[in-house]
């Protein structure tokens, strides 16, 4: 397909659109981080991927991107909108508030892990300006995967989830002096000492910045005012695009990168109350562009230079992630996290970063970098965060083991339980075992828990709850559990085989024991029944006749009838789960 005179990326664009439309549903499907799918795709369908047999077989053109720069144009407008939400997510108030963990553990990742990298890379017989350059670069990890990663862990409100995120917001704001760093390097000739070029980008950077956000913040807030009084969507919109692109037109003009405005703006924008209209606003085209970049970069990436460099490649890959990973557990560590929460912060954080390619990029633009040292770190970092989900998953693994460990260690004495009687063992202590446990502790019922989640039983043990971890299937555990002398057992696990099995093994350590059991459905119920329940409660039971209850009250039904009515199918249905 030949370009279109009038629209020279036609093919691009058809192409891209026909695969976020196919990719971005089927990556949310299988759970995979859209960012590690654009850069395989771009890979794979890449000038150094298929499209390189184009020519051998012509309908390979069509489905292809042969020509990395006709993507990039359009992919440089989604390293501004990426920037743009970067800044929009800061605030002052934000910053303020996590001052401690972002100032001061941020910034010594930052420092730490430049400085090292720095120190490798003049071993490598790098220069002073491309090793500064490449440390400052590869200290940063991916914001969007390490994020997503949280997000779908539901670890965001963790405290490593605290630690990640202070990290990445500090190397977001690091993005700053060094885009107008590297923007220097750049315009030297070389006739002035690397000490003067930071010196000079330091007072140029914070000029340019300064005036650029003092005077966006008295011209910003009035014009949003008015246009948002005027209630117009379109024109909102035009004034949201306006604001990025003429605020990277401006550091442009400076002699600065675009990128840095496009951060300038999301800042001066997040001090304003329209901040949260923007992000909806923009939202469709983040995606989109952001996609349109990582796919770019994912173009850039030459699988013929790990053929070539066997060895080196994923030596430095490892090597990467162990430096920054070692670095970050460390930090972690002296921050008060567990040995197992550091360990998985450190893996979680290893990988390169999407600053890095646009760091790199610049870097080689201006000359700063040799072109076969950056394309070499590009492939290095690119492999990084393809590898990500399976290093975090490793870095999960064993925070795990360290977790287990560590609390087993603090459980293994249970002479603590050694004079209980009369007691209630709760296994498995998420949302439906705590509240139980609340409810026999209010009645003054004493009760111990077993769990199998380390964290859980962790984060439970300090705030003083009789929780232990260990599979309330082991009669060796229940036995220390004084389970000769507990009046019954509540299971309350997820996990449909685990709760099954740890119904038969309470059973054959204490035949005559009550248990009690909760179950997804009564397909569960049964089975639980059959393994030695004494009595089971189907968790969509008492929501099935709630609902049923209001659906009879909204039809007229007099209340006391339609009270009567549930509690005989509560009956009903609840005999035929228990002895």
């Amino acid at each position: 397909m030949e370009a279109h005179a009038a629209f020279p990326f036609l093919k691009e664009t058809i192409l891209f659109l026909a695969l976020s439309g196919i990719l971005i549903p089927l990556l949310a499907r299988l759970r995979i981080n859209p960012v590690l799918g654009f850069l395989a795709v771009g890979t794979l369908l890449g000038p150094y991927g298929l499209a390189s047999f184009s020519e051998t077989t012509p309908w390979l053109s069509y489905v292809t991107f042969s020509r990395q720069d006709d993507v990039e144009t359009l992919a440089e407008l989604g390293v501004i909108f990426l920037m743009f939400m970067i800044g929009l997510e800061m605030s002052i108030d934000r910053l303020w508030s996590m001052r401690k963990l972002v100032f001061g553990l941020g910034s010594m990742q930052v420092g730490i892990t430049a400085l090292v990298i720095v120190v490798v890379a003049v071993g490598f017989e790098h220069g002073t300006e491309a090793s500064v350059v490449l440390g400052l670069a590869l200290a940063f990890s991916s914001t969007a995967i390490v994020m997503q990663l949280l997000i779908q862990r539901r670890e965001l409100g963790t405290p490593l989830g605290h630690a990640a995120f202070a990290i990445l917001l500090l190397q977001d704001l690091a993005v700053v002096p060094l885009l107008v760093l590297i923007s220097i390097l750049g315009a030297n000739d070389g006739g002035g000492s690397f000490g003067m070029l930071l010196g000079t980008a330091a007072v140029k950077g914070l000029v340019t910045v300064g005036v650029i956000y003092l005077v966006g913040r008295r011209v910003v807030r009035p014009v949003f005012h008015q246009i948002a009084a005027n209630r117009q969507p379109d024109t909102f919109m035009a004034l949201t695009l306006l604001s990025t692109l003429g605020v990277a037109a401006l550091t442009w003009a400076a002699g600065l990168s675009m990128a840095l405005g496009a951060l300038l703006a999301g800042l001066i924008i997040a001090e304003t109350e329209f901040r949260h209209e923007v992000e909806v606003t923009i939202e469709p085209f983040k995606g989109l562009l952001m996609g349109l970049f990582f796919l770019s970069v994912g173009m850039g990436i030459d699988l013929r230079a790990l053929v070539a460099e066997p060895l080196w490649t994923p030596l430095s890959v490892v090597g990467l992630i162990l430096i920054k990973g070692a670095i970050i557990f460390f930090l972690l560590r002296a921050f008060g996290l567990t040995w197992g929460r550091a360990a998985e912060g450190g893996l979680l954080l290893g990988q390169g970063s999407e600053f890095a390619f646009i760091v790199i990029g610049l870097a080689l633009s201006f000359n700063v970098l040799p072109r076969d040292t950056g394309q070499f770190m590009l492939l290095v970092v690119g492999l990084s965060m393809l590898a990500a989900p399976l290093v975090a998953r490793l870095g999960s693994m064993i925070g795990a083991h360290f977790e287990r460990r560590q609390v087993q260690r603090e459980t293994l004495d249970t002479d603590e339980f050694g004079e209980m009687r009369g007691h209630v063992i709760i296994a498995g202590y998420g949302r439906v075992g705590q509240m139980v446990g609340q409810l026999l502790a209010e009645q003054g019922v004493p009760h111990l828990a077993i769990e199998s989640d380390a964290k859980l039983v962790a984060r439970q043990r300090k705030d003083g709850v009789p929780v232990i971890y260990g599979d309330a299937s082991r009669p060796e555990l229940l036995r220390r559990l004084r389970l000769d002398r507990a009046q019954a057992v509540v299971l309350t696990m997820d996990h449909v085989a685990a709760a099954i099995h740890a119904v038969k093994g309470v059973r054959q350590t204490m035949p005559h024991i009550r248990i009690i059991a909760r179950a997804r459905d009564e397909k569960h119920a049964l089975a639980l029944r059959e393994a030695g329940a004494s009595s089971v409660v189907p968790e969509t039971l008492e929501s099935s006749l709630k609902l049923a209850g209001s659906v009879l009250e909204t039809l007229g039904v007099p209340s006391d009838a339609a009270a009567r009515l549930l509690e005989q199918e509560r009956e009903r249905r609840i005999i035929a789960f228990r002895d």
